[in-house]
């Protein structure tokens, strides 16, 4: 995210045909859930909505909960701005693991609005490279920092250690079925970790993203 924020508008529009950058991210709601939680219990005297005092859910619905928040909060965007692809791209991003339903049960609540109109880049990285990248990132002063936020290592081992995508893409090559929409999608290989180094990351999204476009134009464009 961040090599494509500090790529120039004309650059980044060339080489990888993404427009202005808007991010839908379900971090920043859930962490509002845990401070709201915080301040009934502590500030009001009041039981906890959505959370545990250790910040894990109280259902596992609300997992799927996030995904319908952001598709809600896509069609919002376009229903105020019919246009808004003319010049943006919105990036939606999050993680899921088979504790909690993994990307099967997740892309079940992705909109229409946001399928019809897709690519899809999947960040295939080790559980022991998310690990390191975990307790590296993390800030204890800003936990509720999208860039700097962690989870302690039972917790990311816990809700994160096994996922399901191999078995969700599995016999898909170009394109990826999800609620009987072809979204196009690649496989952002992460070992070694070009996401570390921008000599080996620029190359990679150039590619990853030159793909995708070819077959994104076979059916948008």
């Amino acid at each position: 995210m961040a090599y494509l924020k500090n790529t120039s508008p004309e650059e980044r529009i060339q080489r990888f045909h993404v427009g202005k950058i808007l991010e839908l991210d379900d971090f920043p709601i859930l962490w509002e859930w845990f401070e709201q939680d915080h301040l009934l219990e502590k500030k009001l005297g009041k039981p906890r909505m959505m959370s545990t005092p250790d910040n894990d859910f109280i259902h596992e619905h609300q997992w799927h909960l996030l995904i319908e928040k952001i598709s809600m909060n896509y069609d919002k965007l376009l229903r105020d701005n019919p246009n808004l692809h003319d010049d943006t791209t919105v990036l939606i991003e999050f993680s899921r693991g088979t504790q909690h339903g993994g990307y099967t049960e997740a892309f079940k609540h992705l909109s229409e609005n946001i399928l019809k109109d897709a690519v899809l880049v999947y960040i295939n990285v080790p559980y022991e490279e998310s690990l390191r990248k975990n307790r590296k990132r993390f800030n204890p002063d800003k936990p509720d920092s999208i860039l700097e936020h962690g989870l302690p290592d039972a917790k990311l081992e816990k809700l994160y250690k096994i996922v399901d995508w191999e078995e969700v893409s599995k016999g898909f090559t170009t394109h990826i079925k999800i609620n009987n929409v072809d979204v196009p999608f690649m496989v952002f290989e992460n070992m070694p970790s070009k996401t570390d180094d921008r000599e080996l990351l620029g190359p990679e999204l150039d590619r990853i993203f030159s793909e995708l476009w070819k077959e994104y134009k076979k059916y948008f464009i």
